[in-house]
C-alpha cells in the first residue's frame, strides 16, 4: 500500500514563506520513475497543479500563478519532496495535496494514483 505523509504548511503572511514536505512510502512502482506533486484546491474551484518533479531527471513543472515563487525539490532517496513558497499571496490560501504516479508527470490530475489526505496554507493579508 502507497502512503503519502504531508507536513508543514500552517498560516503565513503576505510576502512570507512556508515549506511544505511529503513522504511516499510503500510498493509505488518505480520502474519508469515516479512523479510526486504538489496541488491545491479552494471551495468551489477544482483542484490545480501547483509543482511537480520527475524523480528521475529532477524536471520541475510549475503553475504559472507560482513560476518564480515556489520551488519544488527532492531529497537523494527521492521517496521526500519539499515544496518551498515564498512571496506569499493570499491566493496561495487553499487546500494542498501531495500526489504521486509511476511514470513521467502528467497533466491530468486524474492520472495520479495516490494522494495525500491535505493540508491546509492560510495566507494572511
Amino acid at each position: 500500500q502507497v502512503r503519502l505523509a504531508e507536513s508543514g504548511g500552517g498560516s503565513g503572511q503576505t510576502g512570507g514563506s512556508l515549506s511544505l514536505s511529503c513522504s511516499v512510502s510503500g510498493n509505488i512502482d518505480r520502474s519508469m520513475g515516479t512523479c510526486m506533486g504538489w496541488f491545491r484546491q479552494t471551495p468551489g474551484k477544482e483542484r490545480e497543479a501547483v509543482a511537480r518533479i520527475y524523480s528521475d531527471t529532477g524536471n520541475t513543472y510549475y503553475a504559472d500563478s507560482v513560476e518564480r515563487r515556489f520551488t519544488i525539490s527532492q531529497d537523494n532517496a527521492k521517496t521526500t519532496v519539499y515544496l518551498q513558497m515564498t512571496k506569499l499571496k493570499p491566493a496561495d490560501a487553499a487546500m494542498y495535496y501531495c500526489a504521486a504516479r509511476s511514470g513521467i508527470c502528467l497533466d491530468n490530475i486524474e492520472r495520479y494514483s495516490y494522494w495525500g489526505q491535505g493540508i491546509r496554507v492560510t495566507v494572511a493579508s
